[in-house]
């Protein structure tokens, strides 16, 4: 059952809140070197794991 209504809306923000605050951290773990394999930099970290936000 999904929650509906201003609960429901908290828990969708507050998801994806997790899902960029659990992506960030995953993707700034990893060397400079790993990133440039997926051809990533430094400063993409936060675009990258706002992406899938809205």
């Amino acid at each position: 059952m999904r929650p509906n209504g201003l609960f429901g809306q908290f828990v969708g923000i507050f998801a994806a809140w997790n899902d960029t605050r659990v992506t960030r951290n995953a993707l700034s773990r990893l060397s400079d070197h790993e990133l440039d394999d997926l051809g990533l930099h430094r400063g993409d970290i936060d675009t990258i794991s706002r992406r899938g936000r809205y």
